[in-house]
């Protein structure tokens, strides 16, 4: 246990510090980045500081706590806005495109074909081969209505 004493405390919480941050640039969730900051700022503190372990880890116990909290209300003031919203949502990236009639929609549902795919559908009644226009999604069945 020489050589942990000998390496110096500091050396581990900014290894801590690395670890946490690299693993936040690998599984991003912005949490990690917080316990981060937390061991970086335990490290530097020790670094400057005679510490003792306990100390520094209800140091890193408290900034994490602080981070966290802190994290969490500044994300909460300043949401991070999607490139692309509609990226995991297929459905709502069709509405307003035209699609063809694969199965007749009687009594409300059919089916329809949009590019390569084949989607359930409900709306007004239509034949095979009648072109319509995706007005919006229940799920994954789209809503068509006829084109105007």
């Amino acid at each position: 246990m020489e050589w942990f004493d000998a390496l110096g405390n500091h050396y581990h919480w900014l290894a801590i510090g690395l670890l946490l941050a690299a693993a936040e640039m690998a599984i991003p969730g912005v949490f990690l980045i917080w316990l981060a900051a937390a061991a970086l700022i335990t490290g530097a503190l020790t670094w400057f500081l005679p510490i003792g372990l306990p100390v520094q880890v209800v140091i890193f116990a408290v900034l994490s706590i602080a981070a966290v909290f802190t994290g969490k209300r500044y994300l909460a003031a300043n949401p991070v806005e999607a490139l692309d919203p509609k990226m995991n949502d297929r459905g709502a990236r069709l509405v307003g495109e035209t699609v063809v009639v694969t199965h007749a929609i009687d009594g409300g549902n059919g089916r329809v074909k949009q590019g390569d795919s084949e989607w359930l559908a409900k709306g007004p009644d239509a034949e095979p081969g009648t072109k319509m226009r995706v007005a919006g999604h229940d799920g994954v069945v789209l809503v068509v209505e006829h084109l105007h």
